[in-house]
């Protein structure tokens, strides 16, 4: 019995941990609901620099995706999927007051006391930053240029949650964007 409950009571503590995920939104557009697998190299979106770490990053977790979904690397690709990504950091207020009073009292027979106390929050500031991750993807037919299909997902976080580190951000954009591929044309969901 005692295993049951030491069980429940983890799978529930891991569940209330995968609840505070943050759900990511996602707007797609293609110009037909089936597009056919092949071959399909990566290549940065824009002004990115391909050589960093952070591309890389976003590059492997798009690669993984397009593998899944039956594109492969090869010579002569037949399509392109250029991958474009962000990152910023916004500001927001703390929503309680770090300072909070309390006043007791309380009648014993012939003793009689009262009591005052007051608690305030140390370290830190009254702000804490949320960072937003986005994630974009172009997907060209290489033999005339056309956009085939385009995604673009975004999620924000706290700052010190582990989904705001760039690693599982790009994890979870990818797997977010490319889930129910093709996926409904110009319509922004929201994935968990």
């Amino acid at each position: 019995m005692r295993k049951v409950v030491l069980s429940s009571a983890a799978t529930l503590f891991l569940a209330g941990c995968a609840a505070k995920l943050p759900p990511v939104e996602v707007t797609r557009f293609h110009v037909s609901e089936t597009i056919a697998a092949g071959t399909v190299a990566t290549r940065p979106l824009g002004d990115i620099d391909g050589s960093t770490i952070e591309f890389r990053t976003y590059d492997i977790a798009v690669k993984r995706e397009l593998s899944r979904l039956g594109y492969a690397e090869g010579p002569n690709p037949a399509f392109s999927a250029e991958i474009g990504y962000s990152r910023e950091a916004r500001e927001r207020l703390a929503k309680a007051s770090p300072v909070t009073i309390g006043i007791g009292g309380g009648s014993f027979g012939r003793h009689t006391g009262i009591g005052l106390g007051t608690s305030f929050g140390i370290g830190g500031d009254n702000s804490r930053k949320t960072i937003i991750s986005r994630l974009e993807v172009r997907l060209k037919r290489n033999a005339d240029g056309a956009v085939v299909w385009e995604g673009r997902a975004q999620t924000e976080a706290p700052s010190n949650a582990p989904s705001a580190q760039p690693g599982l951000a790009a994890d979870k954009l990818s797997r977010a964007l490319f889930e129910g591929f093709p996926g409904e044309s110009g319509k922004t969901i929201l994935v968990p």
